[in-house]
């Protein structure tokens, strides 16, 4: 998962158009310099500073083949976040501030880092142009930017959002997701409605998480009995333009029992496209009319795409994605092209954890590949969403492709991680944000495999 960059608070102006330049900003915090080599040629180039560009830079370094500058990172983010993280401090368990870092002090100085966007692939040719119009020419390139939050997909959102006043908020931005726990908070009585859009998004988990962290803390405050829902002071439902809660079935048929036990009110295949006020509209499928809800608190997860750079290129699929084999994670048409992560086709979840799974593969081949050998590891779509269930307890889902579970703990202990377990949450918690920071942006980490050299 390609991490979201934000800019400073500091940056923040008061008026509420220009704080929503901020929040659509919010991906990528550019810079007005670029540092630009004299020689602009380098045996890899890596596009993206997040978990994906991070992780397999540095091990390809660890590789030991590489020198000075011949791997090229390049991503305009000034600040590097731990994007899993917000959901944690949508609950009020972390602050965002802990959760990031500078975005240079990450990268190895042993890389060459150009802090700059990127203009347009020239496959044919094996060269980039930057933002600033020159040119970086490479013998292998690996596209892992991501992708962006499309704030204008739903009509009202921006001004919402930017409105410190208003209840509407979203963990998936840097600029608001503190403002989620302080709705939470401030929420004594009504309607709340937790949405999630049709379409990929990064963790398509975490619409849900912050509603089971926010059902929570409304059970301990003494405003919402999932034994009486109707009765209680506050009214919960799930909006999603999924037809299902989760995509695997076996979690899916838990979070749904969770749904039905605790009094969520569940919509599917509503979509939300506007707000307007205290109301929120969606569109379902072959439906002529749309659905208008009321609300006294609306949590918004947008649609997410992939960036116009990669959509408008010859990289990309009809979809937009980076076309690349399932299995090797190389590029169908450029064999010296390479993704992973939330920009690649790979029909998996876009999660950090399915990075870990996909990183050693596409290192170990895009090095076959420089000694003119045949790409030989295979990635079998695995992918994990620790899903917060209450404070105090996950859900684990591990899984790979045709939505097959494959769990780490089941596996060693033969326990079922459907189940919500405190143990999960520390993981979640404490566990997953140090080993990020400490190991995966430094590519010593292999996700269930544990650490790596």
């Amino acid at each position: 998962m390609f991490q979201v960059r934000t800019t400073s608070a500091a940056r923040r102006v008061a008026n509420c158009s220009a704080r929503f330049t901020v929040i659509k900003s919010a991906s990528r915090g550019f810079a007005t310099v670029s540092n630009i080599s004299p020689t602009r040629t380098h045996r890899v180039v890596v596009i993206g500073g997040g978990a994906a560009g991070l992780d397999i830079s540095h091990k390809l370094l660890r590789s030991g083949k590489f020198s000075q500058d011949d791997i090229a990172v390049i991503d305009p983010a000034i600040w590097h976040h731990y994007q899993p993280g917000w959901t944690l401090v949508g609950g009020g368990l972390k602050t965002k501030e802990e959760l990031r870092r500078p975005l240079n002090s990450l990268v190895d100085p042993k890389f060459k880092f150009y802090n700059d966007s990127v203009a347009g692939f020239s496959p044919k040719d094996n060269s980039i142009t930057l933002g600033n119009g020159d040119k970086v020419s490479y013998e292998q390139l690996v596209v892992v930017p991501g992708i962006s939050i499309n704030y204008g997909s739903v009509k009202g959102l921006s001004e919402a959002l930017a409105d410190p006043k208003s209840h509407v908020s979203s963990i998936y931005n840097y600029d608001t997701c503190d403002k989620t726990f302080d709705t939470i908070q401030r929420l004594h009585k009504g309607t709340a409605i937790f949405t999630q859009p049709a379409g990929p998004i990064k963790c398509a988990g975490a619409p849900q998480k912050i509603m089971w962290l926010a059902l929570d803390h409304w059970k301990r405050a003494g405003l919402y009995d999932p034994s009486n829902p109707s009765s209680s002071a506050v009214q919960i439902s799930f909006m999603t333009g999924m037809p299902v809660m989760f995509g695997v079935a076996k979690y899916n048929a838990a979070l749904e029992q969770l749904r039905k036990e605790r009094g969520v009110e569940g919509y599917f295949q509503h979509d939300l496209i506007s707000i307007d006020g205290n109301k929120a509209t969606f569109v379902l499928p072959n439906e002529k009319e749309p659905v208008i809800k009321q609300f006294d608190l609306l949590h918004v997860v947008p649609k997410m795409g992939p960036h116009t750079f990669v959509k408008n290129s010859a990289l990309a699929n009809e979809a937009g994605y980076v076309d690349v084999d399932d299995g090797t994670t190389r590029h169908k048409k450029y064999p010296n092209v390479w993704s992973a992560g939330d920009a690649s086709s790979l029909p998996t979840s876009k999660t950090a954890a399915a990075i870990t799974s996909q990183s050693p593969v596409l290192v170990h081949n895009l090095l076959q590949s420089l000694e003119g050998k045949t790409p030989e590891a295979i990635y079998d779509g695995y992918a994990s969403c620790p899903l917060l269930t209450e404070y105090g307890k996950v859900l684990l889902a591990e899984f790979k492709y045709g939505g097959e579970p494959k769990e780490t703990f089941g596996d060693w202990f033969g326990i079922d991680q459907a189940i919500p377990r405190r143990s999960f949450y520390y993981l979640k918690k404490n566990f997953f944000p140090w080993v990020y920071y400490n190991h995966m942006v430094k590519g010593t980490w292999g996700g269930p495999k544990g650490w790596t050299n």
